[in-house]
């Protein structure tokens, strides 16, 4: 006879096997949801009534969750400036400005991959534009084969952390915090990754420079002030659209979606301004159009909105608008944005079917009392806080053996989050326990691209690696950057200030010593005037 408590766990080993067996991770939910759903209305645990709790939740939480229609926008953007050539040139000037330094190909990889992925949020575009660009050069010049690989995997990977990745987004959701906190919290963790590989990329070039070579100084095609407009024609227009959609959201300006839809018609521009049968007069009405926001935007701030401040938007959305309209008339760029609405097709898709799933999953696992288990199963672990943490990474660090991140998201973290809150709160403060969980478990996350056997990084490098390079190098390069990337777990566990510190503090107020004194206003007496006979 099959007990309640006998449930949470045969519905989660039930889930594990049906995933082993290859069915497609939305469905095995839903289907494992149902069965054991029904199971239990057989058994007595609930009513079919129940169920009803399950397209309340699919039609309220996730179809209408407008936190939700950020993630087509940001992937519309990734798809736009992921084939737009704004790679290429960076990639190009960066290497020319570090390469002849030892390493320098393998810091232009990395400071390139850190802002592609504050602009796309997509790893696959990112490691395959990265690996057909650089490869080929840093073959020529010498560079160990394993070092090549690994550092253009794991560069890719920077996507998932820095903001605005789409991880973020759904960890926000998932967890019930603020995307404009989950982003202010991964700043510092990205930037000690970049660290973390740069610092790396200088030790090898000490140990052993031969795998790290300098370029030679005749190699280079651009010198002076040449190479540094370049470097800054790619930065600029780049820093320009991070503003646009970072800076707005946490300056509280725009809303995630908001700021998303700026990013997605930022990415058209950009790649617009990009292409080589845009003309200079096209240029010229896009330049005044960012003169036109810059005296809106002077105006705003030192006067009150007036008819000047709205004058001058106008002249930027005509602007843009005209650019836009531009971009559609030249066939390259019409064919890019048509493969990008393709692309954001296909996984926003993805995301809602597993949305879906999980909520059959989540709320039936829920009925059957599978939140205590798993709360009695956390809390009972020794060690206390630590030992949660260090068994909860190290859960998901095998999970992502076989699952993607979108899954873990929706899967784990719904279960997880509830104990997490009640766990970390005495550690950061209630406020920003979730916020500290959520970036080191998508630190944690990222390694799902890289580790074998099913590191998707690894299978993109694969395919666009030439046949000299040796699959054996591409597993073995990425070891190291998986080791760089738990290091930087350990660390964020360690220094909750690396996430928390530009969180806004908590006020601590004791609402029982609260007290509001009123003044005592004297009144002058009331004068009635005479007595009335």
């Amino acid at each position: 006879m099959i007990t309640l408590e006998m449930m949470p766990p045969l519905m989660f080993g039930g889930l594990v096997l049906a995933m082993l067996i290859g069915f497609p991770v939305a469905f095995t939910l839903a289907a494992v949801g149902l069965s054991f759903g029904f199971l239990a209305i057989h058994l007595g645990f609930f009513d079919l009534n129940f169920l009803q709790a399950i397209p309340g939740r699919v039609f309220g939480s996730v179809l209408s969750n407008e936190l939700l229609l950020a993630i087509p926008f940001f992937t519309f953007m990734g798809a736009i400036l992921e084939r737009c050539g704004l790679a290429e040139d960076m990639l190009d000037s960066m290497g020319q400005l570090f390469g002849p330094v030892r390493g320098g190909l393998g810091y232009s990889v990395i400071i390139v991959g850190f802002i592609l992925g504050a602009i796309t949020g997509t790893v696959a575009a990112q490691v395959i534009a990265m690996a057909l660009i650089s490869m080929p050069i840093m073959i020529r010049y010498g560079y160990n084969m394993r070092y090549i690989t690994g550092v253009l995997a794991a560069s890719g990977t920077i996507t998932q952390l820095v903001p605005p990745s789409l991880v973020l987004i759904v960890l926000a959701d998932q967890l019930g915090k603020s995307v404009g906190d989950m982003y202010l919290g991964a700043w510092g963790p990205s930037v000690f990754q970049i660290m973390l590989f740069a610092g790396y990329t200088f030790v090898l070039g000490l140990i052993k420079p031969d795998h790290v070579p300098a370029v030679p100084l005749e190699a280079r095609t651009l010198n002076g002030w040449a190479l540094w407009k370049k470097c800054l024609m790619g930065i600029i227009p780049s820093a320009v659209l991070i503003f646009v959609v970072l800076g707005t959201m946490m300056m509280g300006l725009a809303t995630p979606t908001e700021a998303g839809a700026m990013g997605a018609v930022g990415a058209i521009v950009l790649a617009a301004i990009h292409h080589k049968d845009f003309s200079t007069s096209d240029r010229r009405i896009l330049i005044t159009g960012v003169i036109a926001a810059g005296i809106g935007t002077i105006v705003a701030m030192l006067f009150t909105e007036n008819l000047i401040f709205r004058l001058s938007f106008a002249v930027t959305y005509i602007a843009v608008a005209w650019i836009c309209i531009q971009a559609a008339r030249i066939p390259d760029l019409r064919d890019l944005i048509k493969q990008g609405y393709e692309s954001t097709m296909r996984l926003t898709c993805m995301v809602t079917f597993i949305l879906i799933g999980s909520t059959c999953f989540s709320v039936v696992f829920l009925g059957v009392s599978g939140g205590v288990w798993l709360e009695h199963l956390l809390t009972s672990l020794p060690g206390g806080v630590w030992g949660f943490l260090i068994f909860i990474n190290l859960f998901i660090f095998f999970l992502a053996f076989f699952l993607d991140f979108f899954e873990i998201a929706f899967i784990i973290l719904p279960m997880i989050a509830p104990i997490a809150q009640k766990v970390l709160a005495p550690v950061v403060g209630p406020d920003a326990a979730l916020i500290w969980f959520g970036v080191m478990l998508c630190v944690n996350m990222q390694t799902s691209f890289l580790h074998p056997p099913f590191g998707f990084a690894l299978f993109y490098l694969r395919g666009v690696a030439p046949k000299e390079v040796k699959s054996s190098d591409i597993y073995w390069g990425a070891i190291p950057w998986i080791g760089l990337q738990m290091i930087m777990v350990l660390l964020v566990i360690i220094f909750p200030v690396t996430v928390t510190g530009l969180l806004d503090k908590p006020l601590n107020v004791d609402l029982d010593k609260v007290r509001i004194e009123v003044p005592q206003i004297e009144l002058p007496p009331l004068d009635l005037g005479p007595p009335q006979k």
